[in-house]
């Protein structure tokens, strides 16, 4: 088997590190003219993935069709903005037999679709392979340093997910398989949402009660918005639900507790965005979740506050002021 990542941030070349550590021949497509000389000279990511070398199994190329091509399995690690256009050029040399993955947790912008409905949009013209989504708490750092970490392999298609289950487990990556693709990437995209918040609750010192609060109620609103959607109630108590809602907001890893943690600090997110390297996909995927919580009428508390702090210039004490005066209600 050989297989493929499209995408040079620090989760696609941490995924490829650790293929390449398990001795599959890995082809990383590397969007940057920097980062991929680099690559190419010292065998390392020194700006996403600083300090981890890449085994000899994993090569380099800006040739994204010729990556694409080159595999049996396609792991897809694009931030969600870029992946329709990623999609559209990889989709001419796709083949039946192979099976693309997507490791991406977010939504498109503009059609407020889940990663894999874009996928099987773009892939439709030309020759469709099979698809899966491959999500679960696992911060790229770790993975690379081979800390064990499980995952949740979701696919309409058992078989591709027994095969992916079967091609990345290790004795420091265990994969489970699910056939809910919905509630896996509902899960995968909205954790980053409340993670923002978890942050904004941190930088405040509100302490564990707050956060562990949070928690709790963002996977209510993270549930409730997957059943509107036709996920299966019980995925969000499994590895992709809770499992990366908690790592997500309690890790100090996550970037997007870090936009939260600097927005409770009372600093611009302008300013904030400005400053970081890698995408914070809860910025992006606070509006589409508004956007189709209002559409499917589902109630989102949590979420609607860090919009309006996110894109309204409300003041994080404010928001969790109205939050807690809200009205009463059953659990």
């Amino acid at each position: 088997m050989k297989a493929a990542v499209i995408g040079g941030g620090s989760w696609g070349s941490a995924f490829a590190r650790y293929l390449g550590s398990i001795g599959l021949p890995t082809g990383l497509w590397i969007r940057e003219e920097d980062i991929l000389r680099e690559a190419l000279k010292s065998r390392e990511n020194t700006v996403f993935l600083p300090g981890f070398l890449f085994p000899e199994a994993v090569g380099f190329s800006d040739d994204l069709r010729e990556t694409a091509s080159f595999a049996d399995v396609v792991f897809v690690a694009v931030p969600s903005q870029f992946c329709r256009s990623v999609y559209g050029r990889m989709a001419p040399v796709l083949r039946k037999d192979q099976i693309v993955v997507s490791l991406t947790k977010g939504f498109d912008k503009k059609t407020l679709m889940r990663m894999s409905q874009v996928m099987e949009e773009v892939f439709r013209p030309h020759v469709r392979p099979r698809l899966a989504v491959l999500s679960g708490p696992s911060f790229a750092r770790e993975v690379a340093t081979g800390y064990p970490t499980a995952l949740v392999v979701a696919s309409r298609d058992p078989a591709a997910a027994r095969e992916i289950q079967q091609l990345v487990s290790s004795l420091t990556i265990r994969a489970y398989t699910s056939s809910d693709v919905t509630g896996v990437e509902v899960a995968g995209a909205l954790k980053n949402v409340i993670a923002i918040a978890a942050g904004i609750v941190d930088a405040m010192k509100f302490g564990l009660n707050s956060r562990a609060a949070l928690i709790t109620r963002g996977l209510v609103e993270i549930t409730n918005l997957g059943i509107a959607l036709g996920a299966r109630k019980e995925t969000f108590s499994g590895l992709a639900g809770i499992g990366d809602l908690v790592l997500t907001c309690t890790g100090e890893l996550s970037r997007n507790h870090r936009v939260g943690h600097e927005l409770g600090k009372g600093r611009p997110l302008a300013e904030i965005l400005g400053g970081m390297k890698m995408v914070a996909e809860g910025v992006h995927t606070t509006v589409a979740a508004r956007r189709i919580a209002r559409t499917l009428g589902v109630e989102m508390p949590i979420s609607e506050q860090i919009y309006q702090v996110l894109y309204r210039g409300k003041p994080p004490k404010a928001a969790v002021e109205e939050l807690m005066s809200r009205t009463l209600k059953a659990e």
